[in-house]
């Protein structure tokens, strides 16, 4: 029987990218939930600019983390 070598598709710093990524996103959203709204911050700077701001970043770094090219795929490239 031939044994096949499962190689994951990203490298260990792709997903730690990811995880920040994902991070930044819980961030945003949890600065978008915000505390009381007894002082009147619905309309603070917190929830309007800073957490959707938090999550469109959280959201291209994952994008970043995909795009990158893992030293695994070059190296494959190089033995075909």
């Amino acid at each position: 029987m031939a044994k096949h070598k499962h190689e994951m598709l990203f490298d260990s710093n792709n997903y730690k990218i990811v995880l920040i990524g994902v991070a930044l996103i819980l961030l945003g959203f949890i600065l978008m939930a915000g505390g009381n709204m007894e002082d009147g911050s619905i309309y603070s700077f917190q929830r309007i600019t800073l957490a959707p701001a938090l999550i469109l970043i959280g959201f291209i770094v994952n994008g970043y983390a995909i795009m990158k090219k893992s030293s695994n795929n070059t190296s494959q490239n190089e033995n075909l």
